[in-house]
């Protein structure tokens, strides 16, 4: 890892910019620490770290003033990452049926989501090794937000993980639903009730598919960016039980 920008943001959280290898990064640490703090990664949706830093920074502000640092990695073929053909092209075919109105096919799914699953999980393994190589992090982890079947993944199969924030969101190939049963750490998911793009009875079959014995679906009047501010505050709350 290696850190490339530096700065102090208004409310006192350190912001670092780096690189792990072709791979860029940010994290955030609060402005002051006795003891080494917990992590928690955030995850995004595949849209490039520069569009995404709005709403990034807030997460981790909020983050910070529980005493948690934050951190995110630019998602395969995003940003400024080399350009992934299969990916673009199922991107491609995603548009396509959207805008003829069309039900977006398992095949369109699969395409799109498992190959970046494969991709940015072993990345997001590697981002954990660097941070919690840093003395001023010490763990527990939490992952929050992004692709969901990213989140699965992680949760199955990296231990450092013990509590995960999910937004059902997004789409997910029905052999995720495996996947899920297997995920046993404490859940919060957030469902957007009427979230255009997102299939709302897969998003409680999934909900009811996951194998944790601690999960709670926080369900929302609103479309998909319509989240209430007070939904994140929970949010917070699950991840100062789990993390302190």
């Amino acid at each position: 890892m290696r850190f490339t920008t530096e700065q102090r943001l208004d409310d006192g959280v350190l912001e670092r910019e780096f690189t792990l290898g072709e791979i860029p990064g940010i994290l955030w640490t609060p402005k002051s620490a006795s003891a080494p703090v917990p992590l928690i990664l955030l995850g995004h949706p595949p849209l490039g770290l520069r569009k995404m830093y709005p709403r990034l920074v807030a997460r981790a502000r909020h983050c910070a003033a529980q005493g948690f640092a934050a951190a995110t990695i630019e998602l395969p073929g995003s940003g400024d990452r080399p350009r992934w053909a299969a990916a673009e092209q199922a991107r491609a075919d995603l548009r396509r049926a959207l805008e003829a109105g069309e039900p977006v096919s398992d095949k369109i799914i699969d395409a799109l989501i498992l190959p970046l699953v494969d991709r940015a999980v072993p990345e997001w393994q590697a981002a954990l090794d660097a941070l919690l190589s840093l003395p001023e992090i010490g763990g527990p982890v939490g992952y929050s937000g992004g692709v969901i079947s990213v989140g699965i993944r992680l949760a199955v199969v990296e231990p450092r993980i013990v509590a995960a924030g999910l937004f059902a969101g997004s789409f997910v190939p029905r052999t995720m639903f495996e996947e899920a049963r297997q995920v046993t750490i404490p859940l919060h998911v957030l469902l957007q009730w009427d979230d255009e793009g997102n299939d709302r009875q897969a998003a409680l079959d999934l909900f009811d598919a996951f194998g944790s014995k601690e999960k709670t679906l926080h369900a929302n009047m609103g479309g998909h960016t319509g989240v209430p501010q007070f939904a994140g505050e929970d949010a917070a709350g699950f991840f100062a039980r789990h993390l302190r």
